[in-house]
């Protein structure tokens, strides 16, 4: 099936879905025109798939080290499975990256603290609370898909295109 052309050449379609895809991750709804949310549904419930399915896939691996006296340290880490690192790289490569901002009442010190763990903030929402938030409605419901949901508007007052709300349900 083709995609939709969105009245755009081909770098400033993909380069549109990626942005509203990765907003309407991050933000949990945008308001767009029909045509678009169509498309952009599409590609935000392929990738929401793909984090539900790959959300509690991890490997536990054992590791000895040396520390600084010389001495044997093991340690017991909780690594990502392969199929899930090649999950995040998939979505790393669609989605663009967003920073976190900044609290009103934090101090630089405290923001560079809070966002040093997390170097990209988009991915790690889809497979942290995203994922796993579909994978038990999957569980509990017994239905996988329809992660989005579209809402009109009414059209557009310049040019009377169709506006619509999407969301994640």
């Amino acid at each position: 099936m083709a995609n939709r052309k969105l009245g755009r050449p081909t770098d400033q379609r993909k380069a549109l879905l990626r942005n509203q895809v990765t907003n309407l991750i991050w933000h949990g709804k945008i308001e767009t025109t029909l045509a678009r949310a169509k498309e952009v549904s599409s590609m935000a419930e392929k990738l929401i798939t793909l984090a539900a399915r790959e959300c509690d896939n991890t490997v536990e691996v054992t590791k000895n080290t040396n520390n600084e006296k010389g001495q044997t340290v093991v340690l017991n880490l909780v690594n990502d499975a392969p199929s899930k690192l090649a999950a995040r790289r998939r979505m790393m490569a669609y989605l663009y990256e967003i920073p976190v901002t900044r609290e009103a009442d934090e101090t630089r010190k405290e923001y560079k603290a809070r966002t040093r763990e997390v170097k990209h903030p988009v991915v790690e929402k889809l497979m942290r609370e995203i994922g796993p938030k579909y994978k038990a409605r999957a569980a509990e419901k017994g239905i996988g898909g329809g992660y989005t949901r579209i809402i009109k508007k009414g059209p557009r007052r310049g040019d009377g295109a169709e506006m619509v709300i999407l969301e994640l349900v």
